[in-house]
């Protein structure tokens, strides 16, 4: 059985749910790590009055007992305490009222699914569309990457995530270990490793909200300890930089991902780009560089993991652009949204629990096994095979 997870609900609804298969038993869960992953997502420099209203917990509804998961599908759910103000306007049953009452969106937003959402399925009132197209998805999502991640740690797998710019602002390259990186990151309110780069992106940041726009970034996820041979090169859909690849598009307003150097790669020789290959009694085969981000035909070389996101502005704007209302098909701007100026650290915690996610499916693919002893023990064969090698 594969790992993988379905998430439901919509962000002024009362609660998002997930339902996570393929998970072995015998996993202890850390109620307070995986609410402190939650907490992360919320943080951030540049976020909206929502996050001063939500206090996001997960609460397990099924598939762990006294702290363990127990093999079956673990269920969960966060609550919205922004309901509480909906849910006239949300309900479930049919509610009498006027457009206006019934909080009917019929200006849609550029840059959003709202257009092409109400095309697609038919729906006249294009709250249906935005209501589940939201970020308020990530949530659930974050919630579901940070059990995998917990999962990751027991095999000694560790995952960093940084900012690298926002918009004009871009931070000095540290390369940090991974626990300063951690730490160092934790610390910022933009994420990023210097204390003059984070003054710069606030005052930006704080200068494009002024103005009513929005302003996206590039955000890294870096994962050390990862085993050599997850994924695999003989189908198209096993490769596993292809499967990061998909997880990091499918966070919403992602819009380009690379690993390693990526783009870069297109530049420079091949000298300078492939990493040579040593071997020491220590360390077994390694790299002298990293620059592919830790993969090879597909599969990871017991190097990092280095992958990095690009998230553009968020299409809500306080100085809305020129839109078409979808009854008369005139022009107006934009309906507008509660929203954040900027998402970009936010969407760099998503992102590390998204490549924890798809790291940790195929970690399960390749050492099988439904309980925590039996993973343990396959990891162990494996090593020895490696190291005979």
């Amino acid at each position: 059985m594969s790992l993988r997870y379905l998430t439901a609900g919509e962000t002024h609804g009362p609660q998002l749910t997930a339902i996570i298969e393929g998970l072995p038993s015998n996993l202890t869960i850390d109620f307070e790590e995986l609410n402190f992953q939650l907490h992360r997502r919320q943080k951030g420099y540049g976020r909206g009055r929502r996050m001063q209203i939500e206090k996001d917990q997960a609460n397990f509804v099924g598939g762990i007992r006294h702290g363990y998961t127990t093999g079956a599908p673990v269920a969960l759910v966060v609550q919205n305490n922004d309901w509480k103000h909906w849910q006239n306007i949300m309900n479930i049953e049919p509610i009498e009222g006027s457009d206006e009452e019934k909080r009917r969106v019929h200006r849609p937003r550029p840059g959003h699914a709202d257009l092409n959402g109400g095309l697609k399925y038919n729906l006249k009132d294009l709250r249906n569309v935005l209501e589940r197209s939201s970020a308020r998805e990530t949530t659930v999502r974050v919630a579901c990457g940070a059990i995998a991640r917990q999962f990751l740690a027991e095999f000694g797998i560790k995952v960093a995530g940084r900012v690298l710019r926002i918009g004009e602002i871009e931070a000095p390259y540290q390369d940090l270990p991974i626990d300063e990186l951690i730490a160092v990151t934790e610390a910022s309110s933009v994420r990023v490793t210097d204390a003059e780069t984070e003054k710069k992106m606030e005052a930006y940041i704080d200068q494009i909200k002024q103005e009513g726009d929005s302003i996206g970034g590039i955000v890294e996820c870096i994962v050390e300890g990862v085993p050599i041979g997850l994924g695999s090169y003989v189908q198209y859909d096993r490769k596993l930089d292809a499967r990061i690849a998909q997880g990091v598009m499918s966070i919403n307003a992602f819009k380009g991902v690379e690993i390693g150097i990526g783009f870069e790669a297109g530049v420079i020789r091949g000298s300078q780009v492939h990493d040579e290959i040593m071997h020491t009694d220590e360390r077994g085969y390694h790299r002298a560089t990293n620059r592919l981000g830790g993969f090879e035909g597909g599969m990871t070389n017991g190097m990092p993991v280095v992958v990095r996101g690009v998230m553009k502005p968020i299409p809500t704007l306080y100085k809305p652009l020129q839109s078409v209302d979808i009854d008369t098909k005139e022009a107006f701007t934009a309906q507008v949204e509660r929203s954040d100026a900027c998402a970009v650290p936010a969407a760099s915690v998503v992102m590390e629990h998204v490549v924890a996610w798809e790291i940790a499916k195929a970690f399960l693919e390749k050492f099988g096994g439904d309980s925590m002893e039996e993973i343990r023990a396959n990891v162990a064969n494996y090593n020895a095979q490696l190291e005979n090698y």
